[in-house]
């Protein structure tokens, strides 16, 4: 069990629902702009900066995963670090590495949503919305079919933070643009309770103060 003053969380945005439940306004939170995945150097340079701002406590928590190596080279001289071992949100939210490949057996075309995603990222439906002001109607629905054509399925995954009422009408209208098929898959919020509540087991990396993340750790 950790306590009050010695952990700090560090987060991406689209994860801030299942944080805040987790959470409950124990730790002092840091949430950074879900863009930053698109280039994951630049991921890699906000944290470590983050991560060297943080003065208080002597922990503290990622609410990231492997996330396209954006994490790797990371350190942080004074305190422990903690990350899940998972290569990003999705894999977190629905528990473990072992449980996003399961659904990816079953149905590797799958495109995840959450809430999250929605508002902070930029779902394939978003884009063409803003890609049809740009080019003529064809040219904007046959670039985010493009960015589609491995895709069968839109998974709305449930993770229990938040009632889904607010975030199915896009998920429908999504799939429905595109012709894909629509489901709501359950995920979980346990690996973030694990986090914070100090239950860092083999789904966790547990770094010494100065020690550097390296991707090898995520395949362990």
């Amino acid at each position: 069990m950790v306590r009050e003053g010695e952990v700090q969380i560090i987060a991406c945005e689209t994860i801030d629902d299942e944080i805040r439940k987790v959470n409950r306004g124990r730790f002092p939170c840091r949430f950074l702009e879900h863009g930053l995945h698109r280039t994951p150097e630049q991921l890699r340079e906000r944290l470590q900066d983050t991560i060297l701002q943080v003065k208080e406590g002597e922990v503290i928590l990622l609410g990231y995963g492997l996330c396209s190596n954006g994490v790797v080279g990371l350190r942080s001289p004074h305190k422990w670090l903690i990350i899940p071992r998972v290569d990003d949100c999705i894999a977190l939210l629905l528990g473990s590495r072992e449980a996003y490949r399961e659904h990816f057996q079953r149905q590797p075309g799958t495109y995840y949503l959450t809430r999250g995603w929605i508002e902070h990222g930029r779902t394939p439906y978003q884009q063409y919305q803003e890609y049809r002001h740009k080019y003529d109607p064809e040219t904007a629905v046959w670039i985010c079919r493009e960015l589609l054509k491995n895709y069968t399925r839109v998974a709305l995954i449930d993770t229990g933070a938040y009632e889904l009422e607010g975030c199915r009408p896009h998920a429908e209208s999504f799939a429905a643009f595109f012709g894909l098929q629509l489901e709501v898959i359950p995920g979980t919020i346990q690996l973030l309770h694990d986090l914070i509540e100090g239950r860092w087991q083999r789904d966790f990396l547990v770094l010494e103060p100065g020690q550097e993340v390296t991707e090898e750790m995520f395949r362990s």
